[in-house]
C-alpha cells in the first residue's frame, strides 16, 4: 500500500526533531455546493531541526515514531 504525503505548512517548531505542520484541505458541501476549508494538525519527525515556523514541507505517513508522530518530512533533492 503507497504511503500518503501531505502538503502543509509549519506552525510549531519548539519540540526537538518534531515539528507541528497544519495541512488544509478544501471540499465542497454534499448539499449547499459550497467549497469549505478544513484543517488538521500532524507532528512530524524532522531529523535535521532545520524546519522553521512558515516554511512550506511535504510529509510522508510512516511506522510510529512515537504515540503522536507517524509523519516524517519528505526531503526533496532539489532543495
Amino acid at each position: 500500500m503507497p504511503k500518503r504525503i501531505m502538503q502543509g505548512v509549519v506552525v510549531s517548531d519548539k519540540m526537538d526533531k518534531t515539528i507541528v505542520v497544519q495541512v488544509e484541505r478544501r471540499f465542497k458541501h454534499a448539499v449547499y455546493k459550497k467549497f469549505i476549508k478544513r484543517t488538521k494538525k500532524f507532528a512530524a519527525h524532522d531529523e535535521l531541526n532545520q524546519f522553521k515556523i512558515g516554511d512550506l514541507v511535504r510529509i510522508r505517513e510512516c511506522a510510529p515514531i512515537s504515540r503522536r508522530k507517524t509523519w516524517e518530512v519528505v526531503l526533496d533533492n532539489a532543495e
